[in-house]
């Protein structure tokens, strides 16, 4: 069962390259997509609407899964969803396997809003408004059950711009434009135009600075988006 959940924002997306979690580190780090747990992921927050939808969703596709799978013992309803309430909204999870069998995946694809793919180097930031289009996935283990959200793409509807991680704090201490003191590398002062640097004249002509193209590309594959 396939669905889009519509203006979704964006949340730690991981769609360019297959990460897994290392527990010695105690989080995702980039991986080889045949590792066992790679995957393509990204969470999402929704609308309450969107939310109560794929709810109803998520249990239609469980009551086709358990009258399709005789000989497992289903529960009446999942024990896991695909998304939680807490205290940023409600936040859903979709993941891509970085390979099912032998068989690697292809990353998601991600276009822009008229439906244009983005290019091979796009990165999706935090924050980003989106459509995100899955697949709902019924699982029954015997101990573990629920529906999953295997993420098929994702359409880009505002681009947030990309959030700089801080480590440190404001202080007391040293601002640029202080006092440089005994500080071996403060800046001295630029000589006079006229002055004589010694030696043969300096053997480069000023450039200009090359100017970078933009790549576009037409879609070609399945549609999954509508025209926004």
């Amino acid at each position: 069962m396939q669905h889009i959940v519509m203006n979704a924002t964006a949340r730690y997306p991981r769609l360019n390259r297959t990460y897994k979690f290392d527990s010695s580190e105690m989080k995702s780090v980039p991986c080889d997509p045949m590792d066992d747990g790679a995957a393509y992921e990204m969470q999402f927050v929704m609308s309450e609407d969107e939310a109560q939808m794929l709810r109803q969703l998520c249990m239609s596709a469980w009551t086709e899964a358990k009258a399709k799978d005789t000989k497992k013992n289903w529960p009446d309803a999942p024990a896991n969803l695909p998304y939680k309430r807490t205290d940023d909204g409600i936040i859903g999870k979709a993941k891509l396997k970085g390979a099912y069998g032998t068989e690697k995946t292809q990353p998601p694809r991600q276009v822009d809003a008229k439906k244009n793919p983005m290019p091979d180097d796009f990165m999706l930031t935090t924050g980003s408004k989106v459509n995100v289009a899955v697949t709902l996935v019924p699982y029954n283990t015997g101990s573990v059950n629920g529906v999953s959200l295997r993420l098929r793409a994702v359409q880009v509807l505002e681009l947030a711009e990309m959030q700089q991680s801080d480590p440190f704090s404001v202080a007391d201490g040293y601002t640029v434009g202080g006092t440089a003191g005994n500080d071996p590398f403060a800046a001295a002062s630029p000589a006079p135009a006229n002055a004589d640097l010694g030696g043969d004249d300096l053997p480069f002509l000023a450039q200009k600075s090359p100017t970078l193209g933009r790549r576009g590309a037409s879609l070609g594959e399945e549609e999954v988006f509508s025209g926004q």
